[in-house]
């Protein structure tokens, strides 16, 4: 592994839309996780067209946490469009994706961070690697996430067994190398993993654990991204196989 700069700040960009139940939570969470270990962040959460007032909590919380930007996400809305808006944003050498709904854990991403400062490009938890876990997991969900996930295992031969979940981190020169992000949905959780890996870059798989929201509506829809997913693996295993790149392996 070469020898790479320390990292110095930590982004983490926050997708949102109608989460005003729980983001206080979840930001005051991870922001004590990070400042407690001493290190420097800053949370840029998009606010992505809510209608319930999640704009406002985050502008009554700027007092309490200096560390946090809300961005607002005009138009047009969608899981992609508000990850892609954050990360045109960020000014870290180091940014994580996190779900706004306290479905991740801050203690991850202090691992996360660990990860990449030792020199890793990117970090791909998994809540169903060894020493994982996805507590209340709604059974139809997650017979999908692991048939779509061994799908995409098989057609890149890839060892990473979580690709949807969009708790992911990454640094800086990943994100720009992976420029154009095209995905205007969720299944922007499978084009900028599976880009980072047939790029080239290192990435480690640690175990996280994961809880369902106990607020709000999930935005994601099975019907809806069925087709979409499939559309985006599709697309990217044709780059891939025309190529002829093998990803990277587990660091």
């Amino acid at each position: 592994m070469p020898d790479l700069p320390p990292l110095e700040l930590f982004s983490i960009v926050i997708p949102a839309r109608d989460e005003a139940g729980c983001i206080t939570a979840m930001l005051r969470s991870v922001h004590a996780a990070l400042a407690g270990k001493g290190i420097s962040h800053e949370l840029i959460v998009v606010d992505d067209g809510s209608r319930d007032g999640t704009w406002e909590v985050l502008q009554g919380l700027r007092s309490e946490i200096p560390e946090l930007r809300p961005v607002a996400n005009s138009a047009p809305h969608g899981f992609g469009h508000a990850v892609r808006c954050g990360l045109q944003h960020f000014s870290g050498d180091a940014v994580a994706i996190m779900m706004a709904d306290e479905s991740d854990r801050p203690a991850d991403l202090l691992r996360y961070w660990e990860i990449l400062q030792a020199g890793t490009d990117c970090v791909f938890g998994s809540r169903f690697t060894q020493g994982g876990a996805a507590h209340d997991y709604p059974p139809l969900k997650l017979i999908l996430n692991r048939v779509a996930n061994k799908a995409i295992q098989a057609l890149f031969s890839s060892r990473l067994d979580d690709t949807t979940n969009a708790f992911k981190a990454y640094r800086k020169e990943v994100i720009q190398a992976c420029q154009p992000l095209e995905s205007p949905h969720f299944e922007l959780t499978v084009e900028l993993p599976l880009k980072a890996m047939t790029h080239g870059f290192t990435w480690a798989m640690p175990p996280i654990e994961w809880h369902n929201r106990q607020t709000g509506v999930s935005k994601l829809h099975l019907r809806e991204m069925g087709s979409r997913y499939l559309r985006c693996v599709w697309r990217l295993w044709r780059v891939h196989h025309g190529s002829h790149a093998p990803l990277t392996t587990l660091v």
